[in-house]
């Protein structure tokens, strides 16, 4: 886009790198964020969602501020794609209260999704138009002027770097720069709220790193993120607060390093027996009790959790167990989420 940047006035638009994304027109040269600093943006008392006899979310409590990036982790079928569903109003709940945006969810839904920006598990792009024309022509569902729309999608390609795959078509376009123009395309209307369900699933670390530096972006400019993800390190990069779900009601909830305080120790040794079965494990184990915290036993290795790994490894070698490897390592928040939902698998 030629010209000066409305809002930094200094720098020409194409070098502001569209930091001003997220934030709303309130007169010539004016912006301001659309939603308070101070104001609680979605708000859910008990809400509960039944299909027939089923109920998927049960009594759930939620509070999220605007400029917050807010995660919910769970394994499958733990309610959280539901209760996302539920926020972003195109699933309304059986029971209970939500609020989004100021707005009531079940009988102001319109108005709500009009505001939101959406970020779906699978790409729904128009594969055989190009990049710009896939912007443009979302921006003109929401009721956007064309010039408006075509400088709009300018700005977000310079934001999501894709500028120079502009006129290229969709299908020619690697799986990470089809995520990005998914994101971008998600802020085409300037909403004060974007939902994420698995934002970076199936992207290559390069491409990953990429999607995380642009959506913490979008966290300075003041835009709310919530976001649902399998990974971990993801979570513990991203979100400001979480909350870990589990057969449809929340198991805990805080920042992440609040859950790895609350839920597990500091650090974690890993020991690993080559050629020990789980029944020799298990023998192993009741020699490494008063060790450390908690043992856990897995079918491959012991772990010891623990707020001194390195005096725990000395101990273990002084009852003369010897390990084939010691990993000595921080607890991270895979290790709440194992911990609060279990190692088994849910289908």
């Amino acid at each position: 886009m030629r010209g000066r940047c409305e809002v930094c006035a200094s720098r020409r638009r194409a070098a502001c790198d569209a930091t001003h994304i997220g934030m709303r027109t309130v007169g010539p040269g004016n912006y301001v964020p659309s939603v308070s600093d101070d104001q609680l943006l979605i708000s859910a008392r008990n809400l509960v969602k039944r299909y027939g006899e089923f109920t998927a979310v049960k009594g759930v409590d939620l509070s999220i501020n605007r400029g917050q990036a807010f995660g919910f982790l769970g394994p499958n079928g733990a309610g959280k794609s539901t209760t996302m569903r539920m926020i972003g109003c195109v699933s309304e709940p059986s029971d209970g209260e939500l609020t989004v945006l100021g707005h009531d969810a079940r009988t102001q839904g319109a108005a709500i999704r009009a505001r939101l920006g959406v970020v779906p598990q699978e790409d729904t792009l128009d594969t055989e138009i190009t990049v710009y024309e896939n912007l443009v022509i979302y921006a003109r569902y929401f009721g956007i002027p064309y010039k408006t729309a075509r400088a709009r999608a300018t700005e977000l390609l310079e934001f999501v770097r894709l500028s120079d795959r502009a006129d290229v078509k969709v299908e020619d376009l690697s799986g990470g720069m089809k995520r990005r123009l998914t994101i971008a395309r998600a802020l085409v209307n300037e909403p004060d709220v974007i939902m994420l369900d698995e934002p970076t699933t199936g992207l290559d670390p390069q491409a990953r790193h990429l999607v995380w530096e642009r959506l913490f972006r979008l966290k300075q400019q003041g835009i709310t993120i919530i976001l649902t993800t399998h990974y971990m390190d993801e979570a513990e990069q991203l979100c400001d607060r979480l909350v870990i779900m589990d057969g449809g009601v929340i198991a805990s909830e805080g920042s992440p390093r609040e859950l790895i305080d609350r839920h597990v120790t500091r650090e974690v040794v890993e020991l690993r027996f080559n050629g020990k079965h789980t029944d020799e494990l298990d023998d192993v184990a009741d020699k490494l009790v008063g060790i450390s915290a908690d043992v856990e036993t897995l079918p491959d290795r012991i772990l010891l959790y623990t707020d001194t790994a390195d005096v725990a490894v000395a101990e273990v070698h002084d009852r003369r167990i010897e390990p084939s490897s010691v990993l000595e390592r921080r607890a991270t928040l895979e290790d709440v989420f194992l911990r609060l939902t279990g190692r088994s698998l849910i289908e």
